[in-house]
């Protein structure tokens, strides 16, 4: 069984979910600027993207890092407008 990761964003998302929530904020276009790699660029699709990046370690290395650029800092707000407070920040 694997330990609880509580400062580690990554933890339970899956490839594909980081990427497909990557494509809905930033498009292909962006995303193909930010992380050059042919399969962004030319003819992009989930499916041969998650094939390449699961095969190269240094492109899945530069599209985590981007995802985790690209999330709210605690105290901004997010897409919905709401503000994001870390837990444990929270006075009862």
């Amino acid at each position: 069984m694997t330990a609880p990761q509580p400062n580690n964003p990554l933890h339970g998302l899956t490839l594909e979910q980081i990427l497909v929530r990557l494509v809905e904020r930033l498009g292909w276009a962006t995303l193909g600027r930010r992380v050059s790699i042919r399969c962004f660029n030319h003819e992009p699709s989930i499916a041969s993207s998650l094939k390449f990046l699961r095969r190269t370690p240094w492109a899945r290395a530069q599209v985590e890092a981007l995802y985790l650029d690209t999330l709210p800092q605690s105290g901004e707000a997010d897409a919905g407008g709401r503000i994001r407070v870390p837990r444990g920040k929270i006075d009862p």
